[in-house]
């Protein structure tokens, strides 16, 4: 067991450089009228430079007159990657118009296009296959709208192919649609996932003389991972509805930059643990910001306005789900050896020094809108 849980930790930690940035996503929207489709598709640049090289000059940044130039390559590369059919036959795509757009994490290429539908009332069959050769986490976010009804979903390496009844989704589906959203936003949102687990580290340890000593039972650590996680869930749950439902809304870089702080912070508490006694408090007062985080991937997404509530309780719960999933593959394996003479040096000392190392990297990237690490 303890050689598990220190080469599960040890993997974590030294593959975390890798996540500092958003995930590749891209955005289609798709309105059928009668048998025309009229999309909208946008597509980051930094990916089409990865895949058709918009950079042509090789100086790091992709300007308007380059994007301009690869205008046709832009084209014949997405819709080449993207089969729309109706019955048996396949919608025939047209571009109208190409524009920029700026998301959260930089400029996105915007390829504005119609589809023509053969005059059928088949299922609408949404073939996605956009980048996965370069980037397997790489997801394609649909917003489907017909007539007053509206659908998401998310196109994955996994699942490039889903189909599509015309009509108003089942409560069913959108429930289980977003709870499958939020545990998986938890179990790959790294910075959120950090932030916990680094509070957690410490729960099968107490404090004496202003040091970490091991917990004599598993329900004294129970009840400290349980208050955390409770703080943590009643805090983003708030500002995560308060955000989604557009009453409180931040600027992205700033709810960014301070989740990486917050990391760091819980790191800092590791390492001097009179800093922060009880470490409910902290995680309440950071979980209001990584709610507003959460928010922006369900901004994402989507939401169906006549399921929105729903939509986000679902989601809500899929992310305590997530959760909960965690605490319970971490307690006992920690629990198990909180006596050995690795765990407080190795995983929670020098765990919390690579933690804090991490997170900086993020804050200054965030903060200052720069590009540290190479991937």
């Amino acid at each position: 067991m303890k050689h598990l849980f220190l080469a599960a930790a040890s993997a974590l930690l030294l593959t975390q450089p890798a996540w500092a940035h958003k995930s590749s996503d891209s955005y289609l929207s798709l309105r059928l009228h009668d048998h025309l489709i009229e999309g909208q598709w946008d597509i980051a640049l930094r990916d089409l430079d990865d895949a058709i090289g918009l950079d042509r000059d090789d100086d790091g940044a992709v300007t308007w007159g380059e994007t301009n130039a690869r205008h046709a390559a832009i084209a014949a590369y997405a819709l080449s990657r993207l089969t729309l059919t109706i019955g048996e036959a396949a919608c025939a795509t047209a571009v109208t118009e190409h524009l920029i757009d700026h998301h959260t994490d930089g400029a996105y290429a915007v390829l504005r296009f119609t589809a023509a539908c053969p005059p059928e009332s088949a299922p609408l069959a949404v073939d996605y296959r956009l980048l996965f050769d370069l980037d397997a986490q790489h997801k394609g976010l649909l917003h489907l709208t017909y007539e007053h009804n509206s659908r998401t979903a998310i196109f994955s390496q996994d699942v490039p192919a889903q189909t599509f009844t015309l009509e108003a989704p089942s409560a069913w589906q959108e429930i289980r649609q977003y709870l499958r959203e939020g545990i998986w936003h938890i179990w790959t949102g790294f910075d959120h996932l950090l932030f916990l687990l680094t509070l957690l580290l410490p729960s099968v340890l107490i404090q004496v003389n202003g040091r970490w000593q091991a917990v004599e039972t598993f329900s004294s650590a129970a009840r400290e991972a349980a208050a955390i996680v409770t703080a943590f869930t009643a805090a983003h749950s708030l500002t995560l509805s308060l955000a989604t439902l557009d009453i409180v809304q931040l600027p992205s870089r700033l709810v960014e930059s301070t989740i990486a702080a917050s990391v760091i912070l819980a790191g800092i508490a590791n390492l001097y643990p009179e800093i922060a006694r009880r470490r409910w408090p902290v995680a309440f007062a950071f979980g209001l910001i990584h709610g507003f985080g959460f928010a922006s991937v369900l901004s994402d997404l989507g939401l169906p306005r006549e399921a929105r509530v729903l939509s986000l309780v679902s989601f809500n719960v899929g992310v305590e789900l997530g959760q909960l999933a965690i605490v319970a593959l971490f307690l006992p394996l920690a629990y198990g050896i909180r006596h050995s003479s690795s765990y407080q040096p190795l995983i929670v000392r020098a765990g919390s020094v690579i933690i804090i190392l991490i997170a900086l990297i993020w804050l200054i990237e965030r903060a200052l809108n720069l590009t540290l690490l190479p991937i």
